[in-house]
């Protein structure tokens, strides 16, 4: 009977807690993936992701407005996940910003205003400059949208504003290229 005793393990417990949405444990914002999060002092969460078809990393305080999407030193100028996440545990040891709502999801025709931002930002006087996807990541989480659908919006674009942006077919690789058009000499 003693022996019983000791080798007693307790029921697994089949209630499960309930997911805190406030904090963003439960928040799969589409287009991204989210691979890892960090609480900083006040209980607000610190992102480590990336967009759904990437490896590249971002880092994002849901606390405060601090991001990081670039290494400044070493051969790549993107983080990898081991460079995303120490940025991301030294932003949480010292953020104290208490958590914020999550980002809403915006409407389409509000993406499309900041992709139209965007690529008007891109233009110069020089030359047509190529637009890369890639560096849309660091907005991700306010655009909330899949490759597919900025890809779509993108060559809408296009076809709407051609004055503006151009898109090209790599002869290689088969993938769509986007140039933000140059500026008139007007």
């Amino acid at each position: 009977m003693a022996i019983t005793l000791f080798f007693r393990r307790p029921e697994p417990s089949a209630v499960q807690p309930e997911p805190w949405p406030e904090i963003g444990e439960t928040w799969k914002p589409e287009g991204v993936n989210i691979v890892q999060r960090y609480y900083n002092q006040a209980h607000a969460v610190v992102l480590v992701y990336t967009a759904a078809q990437s490896d590249r990393h971002n880092v994002a305080c849901l606390g405060c407005h601090f991001t990081k999407a670039s290494n400044k030193f070493g051969t790549r100028s993107w983080l990898i996940l081991s460079e995303a996440a120490g940025a991301a545990n030294e932003h949480a040891t010292s953020c104290r910003a208490l958590p914020r709502e999550i980002p809403a999801r915006p409407d389409d025709g509000t993406v499309r205003e900041r992709l139209r931002t965007w690529v008007s930002n891109y233009r110069n006087r020089g030359a047509d400059e190529q637009l890369w996807i890639e560096t849309l990541d660091p907005i991700r989480l306010t655009l909330q949208r899949t490759d597919e659908w900025i890809e779509a919006a993108l060559q809408q674009l296009a076809v709407d504003q051609p004055e503006a942006l151009r898109t090209e077919r790599c002869e290689y690789s088969g993938r769509v290229l986007y140039y933000a058009r140059r500026l008139s000499e007007d």
